[in-house]
This record gives structure tokens, C-alpha cells and sequence, in this order.
């Protein structure tokens, strides 16, 4: 008998071991509602038998556990995407609104950490500059799990924030922005041509928390691909050889998805439009002042629960985002 393909060759290996993760975290899924829904019918048939109130609290909290994981379960059937499985490298640059601005990319990074959490996702630092003052000017993360780049796709474009600034001494009312820009992590070696007459490449000394390594040499690095003005930088790695390396995988696979498109509003649907970080771009907000709002622009997503959104809580807006794409489509 004939072996197939993929135990000879390794990339179609590794891209079918990710399709077995993929399927079998679906048969999993499926699985764990069909028992969930067993026991609730149990649950709410003792209730009556026994016409016991106690049983409410727990039919309700078992409920709401059914809903969740429905929810989720039905979301991954929309991303049916090329790159949707892959992991997701996102980027966070502060925009309009000076101290302001950096402190609340701070706030969206750690909103995304929180959320990457929550869903059982892995996080690596590939690139971090801190503000001036206080948080961050730039970020660059790679998040790691099934699906990660198909949920985040939702998140890029312009997040505007409304708050009393803290860093206002008269206590007035701030509007600051940040961008966000999510790519998948192709992990091929995509077949692009770079000339190196194309690319303007920087060095510089690392930033940020990291090890006795951080700072002491200047092995971060900085690519910029001139006809494209596409710019990928990374500072995680051991040498500068190491983070020159991956930074080009990130440029290739940037180039890449360009170069798949056909038209401008296609490449915009992939790389997310290149805006300027400020007004009337937004396509979120988030209104801590004078009332509590978080509001997608494109989907009218709304609540008014802006602490639990600001802790990871974006499911309902990354749904609403799903849906009405698979609708536009």
C-alpha cells in the first residue's frame, strides 16, 4: 500500500496535524453540549419531580454554560476562511492623544491579553516600545491557538477611547485613539520575491521587560519594504539574526496576502485599511465619560459594560463582526 503524501513531506504534515486539531476540537465541542444538554434535561426533570426551587440556581448557572459554548461552537463554523485556523500576529500602534494615546494601547494590550487568556491561547512579545511617559507606542504579539487569526480578524482598525484623562490635571474629558492591525501567521515559506534593493533595514537596542539580554546590544531590527511602505519589526528573539528572520517571515507573509488580492477592498479585508489613527476612522468606541458605552460602528454591537469588556470580554462584538461579514459576503 502506498503511504500518502504527508508522512513524506513535512509541511503537509504539520498543515494536517493543525486540520486534525481543528475538526477534533469541533467533534470535542459537539460532544461536551450533547452531554451538557443531557444533564440540564435531568436537572430540570428533578426540579419538578421534587418541585424543589433549590434546583434553580444550578439550571440556571449550567444555562448559561450551555449558551456559551454554543455560542462559541457556532461561531467557529463561520470561520471557514483560508487563514482563519492560523495563529494571529497583532499589532497596536497609539495614535492621536499623546500620553493619552500610549496609555490606552496599554489598556487595548492588555485587553487582549486578558481575551487570549480566557480562550486557552498562548502569547509571545515580538516586538514592544514603551511611551514616553507611559504605555506603550507600539506592540507586537503573536497569539497562539486554533482559530486565534479568525476571531481577531474582527479587531482591526482605529479603537477610539472617551474618558476624564488621568493624566489631566483639570480632570477633562480626553479622546485618544490607537490602531490595530491583525495578520495570520502563514507558517509555509510563501513563495515571494523581495529585492534587496527594496528594503530599508534598521537596527536597534531592545526595549521593554526581557532578560539580561534586553538592551545590552542592539539586535533588534526593523524592515521596511519601500514600494509598500509595510513595516514589520521584532526584538524578541536571542540575536539579531534570529529577529531579522522572523521578521521577514512576517513581511513575506504580509506581501503574500497582497499579492492574493485582486483589488484594493479585498486587500483591506485581509490587512485591515491603512487609516490615519484619528477621528472619524474609529470602528469602535469605548465611552467611559459621561456614560458607560462600548460600540462597534460597523455592526452596532453594543454594551454598556465597559470594565468587562476591558478584561477580555469581546466575544459578542467578535460574533457580531462574523456574522455581519459572512453577511456582506
Amino acid at each position: 500500500m502506498e503511504e500518502p503524501d504527508f508522512w513524506n513531506d513535512p509541511e503537509k504534515s504539520q498543515e494536517s496535524m493543525k486540520e486534525l486539531k481543528v475538526l477534533k476540537a469541533s467533534v470535542d465541542g459537539y460532544n461536551s453540549l450533547e452531554q451538557q444538554f443531557e444533564d440540564l434535561e435531568v436537572l430540570i426533570a428533578m426540579g419538578y419531580e421534587e418541585n424543589d426551587e433549590a434546583f434553580i440556581p444550578e439550571i440556571s448557572e449550567a444555562l448559561d454554560q450551555f449558551i456559551n459554548e454554543f455560542e462559541e461552537l457556532r461561531i467557529g463554523t463561520l470561520l471557514s476562511g483560508e487563514y482563519d485556523k492560523d495563529n494571529a500576529i497583532l499589532t497596536l500602534h497609539s495614535g492621536a492623544g499623546g500620553t493619552e494615546a500610549c496609555d490606552w494601547a496599554a489598556m487595548l494590550y492588555r485587553m487582549y491579553t486578558r481575551w487570549a487568556e480566557k480562550k486557552g491561547f498562548s502569547i509571545e512579545v515580538l516586538d514592544y516600545l514603551d511611551g514616553e511617559e507611559a504605555g506603550i507606542k507600539s506592540v507586537t504579539i503573536q497569539v497562539n491557538g486554533i482559530n486565534a487569526y479568525g476571531y481577531l480578524k474582527s479587531e482591526k482598525g482605529i479603537h477610539r477611547l472617551v474618558r476624564i484623562s488621568p493624566f489631566n490635571a483639570n480632570g477633562k474629558r480626553q479622546t485618544s485613539f490607537a490602531s490595530c492591525e491583525v495578520m495570520p501567521d502563514i507558517e509555509e515559506d510563501v513563495d515571494v520575491e523581495i529585492r534587496e534593493e527594496d528594503l530599508r533595514i534598521d537596527t536597534y537596542r531592545s526595549s521593554g521587560a526581557g532578560g539580561q539580554h534586553v538592551n545590552k546590544t542592539s539586535s533588534a531590527i526593523r524592515i521596511t519594504h519601500i514600494p509598500t511602505n509595510i513595516v514589520v519589526q521584532c526584538q524578541n528573539e536571542r540575536s539579531q539574526f534570529q529577529n531579522k528572520d522572523r521578521a521577514m517571515k512576517m513581511l513575506k507573509a504580509k506581501l503574500y496576502l497582497l499579492k492574493q488580492q485582486e483589488n484594493a477592498d479585498k486587500v483591506s479585508d485581509i490587512r485591515g485599511e491603512v487609516k490615519d489613527i484619528g477621528w472619524g476612522n474609529q470602528i469602535r468606541s469605548y465611552v467611559m465619560q459621561p456614560y458607560s458605552m462600548v460600540k462597534d460602528h460597523r455592526t452596532n454591537e453594543e454594551t454598556s459594560n465597559v470594565s468587562a469588556v476591558m478584561d477580555g470580554s469581546i466575544d459578542s462584538f467578535i460574533s457580531a463582526y462574523l456574522k455581519w461579514i459572512n453577511i456582506k459576503r
